[in-house]
């Protein structure tokens, strides 16, 4: 069922409340983002003093935050025609495109000048990176013209326990470049996961997501696939040395179960939204498994060290 609203261009936007400026920064694609920074600058070998790490972290919030302001302010059309966005600041019209944008590309300067004041040019770069990436290429070039979106897309979402890392020690390393690969590899499955049961919302939108290029079966198919190298990538610190046995077991079992929910997605057959039990607990799952795995990490450095 297509989801009614009033045009945006007819709307009158109301006095912007300070709610829905914090809702355009997607506040719960954010938590993640900032964990997953964290664990990446925890993870490293050696710690900034604590302002130092705390105003890094912030500038990856702030940056992530940049980014989902500017995504809204891009896709405030495709909002408007899924039940599930329709109620965002935007196509709901209580802000303007313009304050939207202003705010976007203000917080954007704003968290990458911050980050190179407090830390080191490249973690400033990798910030501008991941910002840019997000917004001109997943945003504005894949999102509308591919069901590849995801799949290239979700660097932008690897960026951060890099970031973090590079902050505290100002230079790229073996581990957290798998971080990012193991992040980027979890992205297909996860939104995959998510879009089968969401499928109608991208296809009213007519957002060339796989299940609506591709179809249901495809889509079970490639969702098993893409989890056979994250489990790869999750695991390949410990008997690479980088990481140790708390880490390692940790990775092993959590990868372990994701791979069984992803067998039961790809043996699922049934076609109907509401009765997609398996994509529902792999989607769940994804989430928790992306905090655990990091956080094993984390234990991992600390508790050995």
């Amino acid at each position: 069922m297509l989801v009614t609203s009033i045009p945006l261009s007819s709307q009158q936007a109301l006095p912007t409340d300070w709610r829905d400026l914090y809702a355009l920064t997607k506040p719960g694609v954010m938590k993640l983002v900032v964990f997953t920074a964290l664990c990446g600058l925890l993870a490293a070998p050696v710690m900034p003093p604590l302002v130092i790490g705390f105003t890094a972290i912030l500038c990856i919030a702030l940056g992530a935050g940049a980014a989902g302001a500017l995504n809204q302010w891009y896709e405030a059309d495709l909002d408007a025609k899924m039940r599930r966005t329709a109620k965002r600041p935007l196509p709901a019209g209580r802000m303007d495109k313009q304050t939207a944008l202003h705010f976007g590309v203000g917080l954007s300067v704003f968290s990458v000048v911050l980050m190179e004041l407090a830390t080191n040019w490249l973690a400033a770069s990798l910030l501008a990176a991941s910002i840019l990436f997000y917004v001109l290429v997943y945003t504005v070039w894949l999102k509308r013209r591919t069901a590849q979106n995801i799949v290239i897309g979700g660097a932008a979402g690897a960026f951060p326990p890099l970031i973090g890392w590079v902050a505290a020690t100002g230079q790229v390393s073996l581990l957290p470049v798998l971080l990012f690969a193991i992040i980027f590899l979890w992205t297909p499955p996860h939104f995959w996961a998510l879009s089968l049961f969401v499928r109608s919302d991208y296809a009213a939108a007519n957002v060339p997501m796989l299940p609506v290029t591709a179809g249901v079966e495809a889509t079970r198919r490639q969702v098993f696939l893409y989890t056979l190298p994250m489990v790869a990538a999750a695991i390949a610190p410990w008997p690479l040395g980088l990481t140790g046995a708390i880490y390692g077991i940790a990775a092993t079992a959590l990868s372990a179960a994701f791979l069984v929910l992803a067998v039961a997605v790809s043996r699922s057959r049934t076609t109907d939204p509401a009765l997609m039990k398996a994509e529902k607990r792999l989607f769940a799952y994804s989430i928790f498994y992306l905090f655990a795995l990091f956080t094993a990490l984390v234990a991992d450095r600390w508790l050995i060290a």
